[in-house]
């Protein structure tokens, strides 16, 4: 499929991955601490920044007790009410402007994840480039009609989603006018297991949906990262901080950045040694045929003396015959004099 852009940068396989570095609530309500991870982003080579434009009242409803409390004892956010999760993570909508223009100062882009569609109304304002829709609203078809219909790139984390729900959000969004869309293959657990990534789906999701395909990466370090690009992901998103030991609600999953430089590095590596199909010695190849083992005189050979396995090797350098001719140069007369260290070819055989 051809390939399109978000912003100045080019998005699918013949274009180096594009990485978003993830902010969510690792600010910490520190504007200061905003820019500072913007910065440090963009340091690190990322491509994009990505924030979350929400409220807690357009989250949840202001209650502590039943299930709007987050009951599940393995939770980073365990024994927390849900509005108060999002009061502590979300973004001010007044932050959104300095942030974005901080990003664009280092020509890096920026954009969001809505998740109402009065944050859609609100980010066009602000003119981002692409919309991301979120794991847990990626069966909100409204939302996804709403950020569709603006015309914008659309990317859409697949997290929990059966084939059935990812075909109606994928209509959803054609229908809606959106026609350059990236499903994020996703595991909606926080952090993620590498055993709980099943990369392989990548391929199989490029293949059914006819879109590009990426990685929204909750697991630890950059390997599966890597290994989503090699798999055929064209974007990748992780989740970033300035440093995990300052807390945040999304800290101990998001990478610092000497891990974020490695990522950028890293799967752009692994994008440009996907190559094509290639048998035989490639150009920067040819120079390296010269140490290949070929035959050679290694003691003095009489003229009319046959060749043995006393004197002929396969040696390096391989300027003689090839190895496999061996068996049929054993036992045939010297034609001349060969001394050690010759190259042996057929001219010098009877």
């Amino acid at each position: 499929m051809p390939s399109f852009k978000i912003g100045h940068r080019a998005i699918g396989l013949d274009a180096p991955p594009f990485v978003i570095a993830e902010m969510s609530g690792n600010h910490n309500q520190s504007l200061e601490r905003a820019l500072a991870i913007v910065d440090a982003a963009a340091k690190a080579g990322a491509h994009a920044l990505k924030l979350q434009t929400y409220t807690a009242d357009t989250m949840t409803l202001d209650i502590d007790q039943g299930e709007f409390r987050i009951s599940d004892p393995d939770s980073l956010w365990a024994d927390t009410s849900l509005y108060a999760l999002y009061q502590q993570a979300h973004t001010p909508w007044e932050w959104h402007a300095p942030i974005f223009e901080r990003a664009k100062s280092h020509g890096m882009l920026a954009f969001s994840s809505p998740f109402d569609e009065s944050a859609v109304d609100f980010l066009e304002s602000l003119e981002v480039p692409a919309y991301k829709i979120a794991s847990f609203e990626n069966t909100d078809l409204p939302l996804i009609r709403k950020a569709a219909s603006t015309g914008k790139p659309l990317i859409i984390s697949t997290g929990m989603a059966s084939v059935a729900e990812l075909d109606e959000s994928v209509r959803a969004a054609r229908a809606a006018g959106c026609r350059d869309l990236i499903l994020l293959k996703c595991t909606s657990t926080y952090p993620a297991s590498p055993l709980n990534t099943h990369l392989r789906t990548i391929a199989h999701m490029r293949e059914l949906f006819g879109c590009e395909v990426g990685l929204s990466d909750h697991t630890m370090g950059v390997g599966a990262a890597v290994a989503a690009v090699a798999l055929g992901a064209s974007v990748v998103e992780k989740h970033f901080t300035l440093d995990r030991s300052a807390g945040g609600v999304d800290a101990s999953f998001s990478l610092e950045p000497a891990e974020l430089a490695s990522l950028v590095t890293e799967t752009e590596r692994a994008w440009q040694a996907l190559g094509q199909v290639q048998y035989g010695a490639t150009t920067a190849e040819q120079k390296s045929l010269v140490y290949r083992r070929s035959l050679y005189v290694v003691r003095d050979v009489a003229a009319g003396e046959p060749l043995t396995r006393d004197n002929v090797r396969a040696i390096r350098p391989g300027l003689g015959l090839a190895p496999r001719h061996l068996d049929n140069v054993l036992g045939r007369a010297a034609r001349r004099p060969l001394a050690r260290g010759m190259a042996l070819d057929w001219s010098m055989i009877d």
